[in-house]
């Protein structure tokens, strides 16, 4: 467990964000069937309405969450620099915080420019974590 200590920012980001996800699904849900949406049924596009906000900030974070949970445990394994995992890990989960809050705020509502530039900053911070365990599985 001692060598799992040093990564404690990157354990917690991995936990904080499974907890964001599971939080994200019932919230979702529940707006979906309070506006008149089947269950399991995305609503109609339509970044005014509070149903398809929610439910695409459910969405994407649903789909960001397996190449986040891979890589971060990858770049642990691999026995990756602790500083970089844990700097990445933290800015990842800051990063889809402030995603999430945009998407259901419905901040930009059709030119979504600030939720773009903020996925790909949390995008890029995955990438990284997946280079640095595939530099560290071949080192």
């Amino acid at each position: 467990m001692e060598y799992f200590a040093q990564y404690n920012h990157a354990i917690f980001a991995l936990g904080a964000f499974a907890l964001i996800v599971l939080i994200l699904n019932p919230l979702s849900a529940n707006i979906k069937t309070n506006q008149g949406v089947e269950s399991g049924a995305m609503p109609e596009a339509d970044y005014n309405s509070k149903s398809y906000r929610w439910s695409r900030a459910y969405m994407n974070a649903m789909e960001i969450s397996g190449p986040f949970a891979a890589a971060t445990i990858a770049a642990i394994m691999a026995g990756g620099s602790p500083f970089w995992v844990n700097l990445l890990a933290s800015l990842f989960l800051v990063s889809r915080l402030i995603v999430t809050f945009i998407h259901i705020k419905g901040i930009g509502n059709k030119n979504m420019g600030p939720r773009t530039l903020v996925f790909a900053f949390g995008l890029f911070c995955v990438c990284g974590l997946a280079l640095i365990a595939m530099i560290g599985a071949l080192s």
